[in-house]
């Protein structure tokens, strides 16, 4: 047993009221350590992390894993336990065994992210903010998708990057006229329950072919942003997009929404990994404003 093991599973053993039978280390875990957790009769997929800010984070996790989990429209794994022990934090839900996907499980992941998107309230934004990698993201609420997309997401990851010397200050757009754009390009937008971080690394398809998100940043936006960053890396076949956009068509200024959508997830990366996305931040900066 791990020393990062030898006082969380006694005491997550003792909260379950099981027995740990078997505990490995498996991928999964970009920012934190994982683990698969056996017990006498389920398995556990356990996060640990020693982070000063892993208990917020966690927290934020499960909020979002919640909120998706009470729409019943896709599945996630159900959180059991967030704590601190030994100052090591952890986050311990349902263990899922996955396959390869194949063209029925694209279209099933298609069609239930569309129900997901759906699920609707008045105001942009989410009780509570969370994090997109390990950068805190803000959700204060919005009556307006422009002005949130702006003031909560574009305008915190372009500071962040002039702040640490990744951006020109000349680069940087202003505020009135990337409002106006993403005014024009959205058009009328109903807030829509997002995952917020979709990439290929963060859906599961189960091996009886149930689809899985896991990792969300969550918040209610414009569903084109899930999309968008679904498209920025790859690993989502075309039965995907295909069933998706027979339940929520495509809009009008698609493509502009997709490269201005992946903006932000390029300004992410870029303050998460370094100048090796300053041209594909760059690009779309001085092809918009």
């Amino acid at each position: 047993m791990s020393d990062i093991l030898a006082h969380i599973l006694p005491y997550i053993a003792s909260r379950l009221e099981e027995r740990v039978t078997n505990a490995r280390p498996v991928s999964g875990g970009d920012i934190s350590a994982a683990y698969r957790i056996d017990t006498v009769t389920e398995q556990y997929f356990l996060k640990v992390n020693g982070a000063s800010f892993a208990l917020e984070m966690f927290h934020a996790e499960r909020a979002g894993l919640q909120a998706i989990e009470e729409t019943k429209t896709i599945a996630v794994p159900h959180v059991h336990l967030v704590d601190s022990i030994e100052g090591k934090t952890f986050l311990l839900m349902d263990f899922v065994e996955s396959k390869r996907p194949d063209t029925s499980d694209y279209q099933r992941l298609g069609r239930q992210l569309a129900g997901l998107h759906q699920c609707s309230q008045a105001d942009f934004g989410f009780p509570s903010g969370n994090f997109i990698g390990s950068l805190q993201q803000s959700n204060r609420p919005h009556s307006d998708w422009a002005e949130f997309y702006w003031s909560e997401r574009i305008l915190p990851q372009l500071q962040w990057a002039l702040t640490n010397g990744l951006i020109q200050r000349q680069i940087m757009p202003e505020e009135e006229k990337a409002v106006s754009l993403f005014r024009e390009i959205s058009g009328d937008v109903k807030p829509a329950l997002l995952h917020g971080d979709l990439w290929g690394g963060n859906y599961l398809i189960a091996t009886d072919g149930t689809p899985y998100l896991i990792d969300p940043a969550v918040y209610y936006g414009h569903s084109m942003v899930d999309i968008a960053m679904s498209r920025l890396f790859g690993g989502f076949g075309a039965g995907f997009y295909e069933a998706y956009h027979e339940i929520i068509p495509k809009p009008a200024h698609y493509d502009d929404q997709i490269e201005l959508y992946q903006l932000y997830y390029l300004l992410v990366h870029l303050n998460l990994f370094g100048s090796g996305y300053y041209s594909s931040v760059s690009s779309i900066l001085k092809r918009y404003f």
